[in-house]
């Protein structure tokens, strides 16, 4: 049975959304990365990066989100085109990589240097959340005219989106003004909600606790690059 090794971060809540829209069976497997449980030997043997989400699907395994989706979405031939339509399929791989490049990674930066980097961070937080606003802008004015991000059919392309869509007040800090800069994106947000697949997959989330202080403990497993600042 497919092994799904996860947490409730949005990376993680992408395959969640994937795996309930079709329908799969799978073994949930829970990381705990604030316990430092991304680097027990069993976990590094599925991913030698120590980052959720993985799957591994008999003989196959496969780590990092956007590249779960396609490999899923390819093996059920389902919310992505085939590689016989070479022009939807460049369009799906262009914007499912932007978002794997550009969407996640200075999102992620964003939060970091706003909400955990000790002082002084000004400068690098200035230049991730300018990225992280540059980013989200240019998927901003491509939904503005289209309905899904490919056209008009659902893909993985947006439930990759929603996974970090549904945290993008926090994400850029705007609060409720956010939706007011980004409307379109908020559309694509609620579309995808509405979906009862989208709701399973948030109920699946909720089955799990995780450890949710940032204690030093957290810290250690979250940031290890932070040990290199202390002298020894």
């Amino acid at each position: 049975m497919l092994k799904f090794f996860f947490n409730a971060a949005p990376n993680p809540m992408k395959i969640a959304l994937l795996l309930e829209e079709l329908g799969l069976a799978f073994e949930a497997v829970p990381v705990d990365t604030r316990k430092g449980e991304q680097f027990a030997p069993d976990f590094l043997a599925v991913n030698p990066n120590a980052k959720v989400p993985a799957i591994t699907d008999g003989e196959t395994t496969v780590f990092d989100s956007n590249a779960i989706l396609l490999y899923l979405a390819d093996r059920e031939q389902k919310f992505i085109p085939h590689v016989t339509q070479a022009k939807e399929r460049g369009a799906a791989l262009s914007w499912l990589m932007f978002i794997a490049s550009g969407i996640g990674p200075f999102s992620g930066q964003s939060v970091h240097f706003r909400q955990v980097a000790p002082e002084p961070k000004a400068y690098a937080l200035n230049r991730y959340d300018f990225e992280a606003h540059r980013h989200w802008t240019v998927l901003e004015k491509h939904l503005s005219q289209h309905t899904y991000m490919l056209g008009e059919h659902y893909s993985i392309v947006d439930m990759a989106l929603w996974g970090w869509a549904r945290l993008l007040p926090f994400v850029l800090g705007t609060g409720d003004a956010t939706w007011t800069q980004y409307p379109h994106t908020k559309r694509l947000l609620d579309l995808v909600n509405a979906r009862s697949a989208a709701q399973r997959a948030e109920a699946f989330k909720a089955k799990y606790t995780f450890k949710t202080e940032m204690d030093a403990e957290a810290k250690k497993f979250m940031f290890p690059q932070n040990e290199r600042l202390n002298p020894s």
